[in-house]
């Protein structure tokens, strides 16, 4: 009784027979009532010529019996009908139900390949779609896991492969055991307690539960002090930084998390731009909203990498060799925004003209 291609047959039955006893018991009703009226009124609109009571009665009933009968024929006739179009109708729907139902099947056992054909039917053509977009996200979930496990594994691999050999030519004496090799496993201890910390990181913006800490906070300052920590590096690389984020721009932030974010896009500036480059940091009010903007004239980005540089683990071509971060930067960096209401943005004109990104947070009331 529960299966849907018996609930469909019942209820086109049920249809025809509500129709059909509706039918009959206004027919019944009416039909001996007109029928005496006809009889008992002549061609002119008066009495009719008259006709004997036993007569007219024995006529009253043989009229009746015969639309009883047709009532009967024709409510059969609609109730078998109705069964075999419902029947019909359920095989059509059940048919395109399962193919659903095979393809989720398919879909829960990782076959996420697996196409469901478009019935006629518009709705279930919206449901067979919408599996099919399902299908699509899992295998994008899927592949970004796998080259995710793939991306830790690789950045693990290589400071633990420096401690090995470091730490195995210090047993086999091929090494001394001094402060300069003991700072280079320091070294990497500390890149692997990063990376660490940066996936958890990840984890927790992903999961939207960053744990921000809300505080009144002047903006403008807190992104000068990010940016102005990063000027000894820049000077290094012969990047010239200009920073123009003024005060005054009252925000309810966590401080620590909005000067990660500057850092950590002043850092990917620094690697697109070559020496004699610019980055300028500038932040400003624009309606309920501040804006805190990194340009750089680096490498810039294709519309293909715009696409992608949010992704974890990314990383964008043409910056300095040995200077590559863990690719999760920007991925953190957006979620920090949209933990505080607000949002990360990238644009570029093309490679070779550099990029600018963009960080939208609501002011204080």
């Amino acid at each position: 009784m529960n299966r849907l291609s018996v609930r469909l047959v019942i209820s086109h039955v049920l249809v025809a027979v509500i129709g059909a006893v509706a039918a009959f018991l206004v027919v019944r009703w009416l039909a001996p009532a007109l029928f005496d009226q006809s009889m008992q009124q002549g061609p002119g609109g008066g009495r009719g010529p008259g006709m004997g009571q036993g007569a007219g009665g024995a006529l009253r009933d043989q009229f009746a019996a015969a639309v009883d009968q047709a009532l009967f024929v024709g409510v059969a006739v609609g109730v078998v009908a109705a069964a075999a179009f419902g029947v019909f109708a359920a095989q059509r729907v059940v048919r395109s139900l399962g193919r659903v139902r095979t393809a989720t099947a398919q879909l829960a056992h990782g076959h996420y390949d697996v196409v469901v054909p478009e019935p006629k039917e518009p709705e279930l053509a919206e449901l067979a779609r919408d599996v099919n977009q399902l299908g699509q996200a899992l295998a994008q979930t899927e592949a970004t896991r796998m080259r995710l496990l793939g991306e830790v594994a690789h950045e693990l691999r290589t400071p633990l492969t420096v401690i090995d050999g470091y730490v195995e030519g210090m047993i086999d004496q091929v090494l001394p055991t001094t402060a300069e090799n003991l700072g280079q496993i320091t070294d990497e201890t500390r890149r692997l307690r990063r990376l660490g910390e940066d996936l958890s990181a990840l984890s927790r913006a992903e999961e939207g539960r960053l744990g921000l800490t809300l505080a009144p906070s002047d903006l403008g300052a807190v992104v000068a002090a990010a940016a102005e920590r990063l000027r000894p590096q820049t000077d290094d690389a012969g990047v010239r930084l200009v920073v123009d984020s003024p005060t005054g721009l009252p925000a309810s932030i966590d401080a620590d998390r909005i000067a990660q974010v500057v850092t950590n896009l002043v850092g990917n500036a620094l690697r697109a731009t070559d020496a004699g480059g610019t980055i300028t940091v500038t932040s400003r009010a624009l309606g309920n909203h501040a804006v805190v903007e990194v340009r750089d004239s680096g490498v810039g980005l294709s519309a293909e990498q715009l696409a992608k540089v949010f992704e974890r683990f990314y990383r964008v071509a043409g910056q300095r060799i040995g200077e590559a971060g863990s690719g999760i930067g920007l991925t953190i960096s957006r979620g920090i925004a949209r933990a505080h209401g607000g949002e990360l943005t990238a644009a570029s004109s093309g490679l070779g003209q550099g990029a600018s990104f963009t960080l939208r947070l609501p002011l204080a009331r």
